[in-house]
């Protein structure tokens, strides 16, 4: 995740929702082109990803050891998350 835009209720995500945009000639890219970059996605679109495998999962709530709090665990390993 490179960055949460909070307000607009987006994230950037590496790699993610590339597009390609034109640029004029500047000090940093002398010759202009077409530049690859993220757009921004939904908040809603993004999973959390399994402590143990390291895959997008689904997340479950249970109830702790003592009963008196629930936690969150990943659905596909069981593993609670933190």
């Amino acid at each position: 995740m490179l960055k949460v835009l909070v307000k607009e209720g987006r994230a950037l995500v590496e790699g993610i929702n590339m597009v390609s945009k034109s640029t004029k000639p500047n000090a940093k890219n002398p010759q202009g082109g077409i530049v690859k970059q993220e757009a921004a996605i939904h908040i809603s679109n993004l999973n959390v990803v399994d402590p143990k495998t390291g895959k997008p999962t689904r997340v479950g709530r249970r109830e702790s050891s003592d009963g008196r709090t629930f936690v969150r665990y990943a659905k596909k390993s069981g593993e609670e998350i933190k």
